[in-house]
């Protein structure tokens, strides 16, 4: 997928990630921490659940690409832990505060890099929705919080 910028509005509570020269990261990747580089949600280890791969991306959940990094360089990025952010999505209806979590891809064995998708709990999630669609929308706005920098998304008591 190409760079896209997909933050829209709020804080980005920025942070600097270490990238290992072969790793590609595009701007707008949802990327998780690996012992102590950034990578893109599909480089994640394969659980063999939508729902396994969705919780284990939640644990280490680190933000969003707000650099790239091409195939060879070592240079380190600035990564998103919070603000709101326009993702794609399949077709679906999302009220405010529903929970969101990185997408599998259609052939159930890794996440997509800039894709989510409504999960049915918070340790799956990485955000909530920011604005409703009341109407089948492929595209939400969701407000991302980091597990890594921010402790993630909190259960509303």
């Amino acid at each position: 997928m190409a760079n896209t910028m997909r933050w829209r509005y709020g804080a980005t509570n920025p942070v600097v990630m270490a990238v290992d020269a072969a790793t590609e990261i595009e701007i707008g990747d949802l990327l998780y921490l690996e012992t102590d580089d950034a990578r893109p949600a599909g480089d994640l280890f394969d659980q063999g659940s939508a729902s396994l791969n969705q919780q284990s991306f939640h644990s280490v959940f680190a933000g969003v690409a707000m650099q790239q990094s091409a195939a060879g360089d070592a240079k380190p990025i600035r990564v998103a832990t919070t603000g709101v952010f326009e993702f794609e999505c399949d077709a679906a209806t999302f009220e405010v505060g529903d929970l969101i979590g990185a997408a599998e891809n259609a052939a159930g064995d890794a996440l997509e890099d800039q894709k989510v998708a409504a999960v049915g709990g918070v340790s799956s999630a990485i955000g909530r929705c920011a604005a409703r669609a009341p109407d089948a929308a492929s595209r939400v706005l969701v407000d991302l919080v980091s597990s890594i920098a921010r402790g993630g998304v909190q259960a509303v008591a």
